[in-house]
């Protein structure tokens, strides 16, 4: 009888055990397949191309890779919280990731200036990639933005471009224009004679239409495009006023943190892809997209003449400078960037 009681008792052990090892199992497996949602708030308007080629798009990249373990619920601009509020959400954790502009957050990332992009620096796409991926100035501004435990990424690299209601050959037509610019391309502008002020992006076109502004700019053509800019704007200028990463991830890096570790690997993962796709798609429609608003919508592309492209590279690199003395990350960066661009022969 005792033999049979403590065959018994070991019988009942060993089944307790696997029961509980059961629901440590099933426990696992129910957090491994959890479904975790982001809310992610954009700077872009729900028209704005890259609204949909690209918080959409790595929405449903991230959804498809993770099994649907990982849902980006996109917010365009002005849902939740003011477009210059977005970095402030994501480091408080208010939100666990947006969109920005670098531009709006140069009061708190010392190189946040360059990354909006200085003027007439760059004369191609590949060089601003280069420069972000190759040379370092990506993990400059990513260590800055650590400091506030923010994870940072460019999404892409681009050129920004004028468009215009009134015509602007020379660079004596700048004076006097109102302008909708931001950041370090708002200082340059006003520098020329302009007069440019900030407006967020579901305000750009109203203020065109009703005349509060003569010009913006919003991207390049693909931006003014999907904005219905060249409904009231005639005007296209090149060339292009900087070639930067002007659209950047703002995460908070306590929720990534939290993902499970596959999934933190597919996030990163996804998002330095990003930055290569969206670049190299962007070339190509930017050509696609201008061609098509000069044969349907009329619009008319300006070239400055060289010797007045002088005149405002002279005015920008004053302004480059200016950036460079905001602290020793910023000094190294601008180094960085004047040194290859010697190396190229534009300086």
């Amino acid at each position: 009888m005792k033999r049979k009681a403590k065959c018994i008792v070991v019988g009942m052990t060993l089944l307790a055990f696997l029961v509980g090892f059961g629901m440590v199992t099933a426990e696992n497996s129910y957090a491994a397949d959890k479904v975790i949602k982001w809310r992610v708030q954009s700077h872009w308007p729900a028209a704005s191309s890259s609204y949909k080629a690209s918080l959409l798009v790595l929405a449903d990249r991230i959804k498809e890779r993770t099994n649907g373990r990982l849902i980006l619920e996109p917010f365009a601009a002005g849902s939740l919280v003011p477009a210059k509020e977005i970095f402030n959400a994501v480091k408080r954790g208010m939100i666990q990731m947006g969109t920005i502009s670098p531009a709006y957050v140069r009061d708190q990332i010392e190189v946040a200036g360059i990354a909006a992009g200085l003027p007439y620096a760059f004369k191609n796409v590949w060089e601003a990639a280069y420069y972000h991926k190759w040379l370092g100035f990506e993990k400059i501004i990513q260590a800055e933005a650590a400091e506030h435990g923010v994870f940072y990424s460019t999404d892409k690299v681009y050129p920004t471009e004028l468009v215009l209601k009134k015509p602007v050959r020379t660079f004596e037509d700048f004076q006097g224009l109102k302008l909708r610019s931001s950041g370090v391309l708002q200082l340059f502008l006003t520098s020329t004679g302009a007069a440019a002020s900030y407006l967020p992006g579901p305000e750009v076109y109203p203020s065109l239409a009703s005349g509060v502004v003569d010009g913006a700019h919003w991207g390049a053509a693909q931006g003014a495009y999907s904005m219905k800019l060249y409904d009231v704007c005639k005007y296209h200028l090149l060339p292009g006023l900087n070639i930067a990463g002007t659209d950047a991830w703002v995460v908070n890096q306590k929720a990534i943190d939290k993902l499970p570790e596959d999934i933190q690997a597919i996030f990163y993962n996804a998002l330095e892809e990003q930055f290569w796709k969206r670049t190299n798609q962007y070339i190509y429609l930017e050509a696609i997209v201008l061609a098509k608003a000069v044969k349907e919508k009329g619009v008319e592309v300006i070239t400055l003449p060289a010797e007045d492209q002088k005149k405002m590279t002279e005015i920008a690199m004053k302004m480059w400078d200016k950036e460079g003395e905001k602290g020793p990350d910023a000094a190294k960066a601008l180094k960085i960037l004047k040194d290859f661009l010697k190396s190229l022969g534009h300086l």
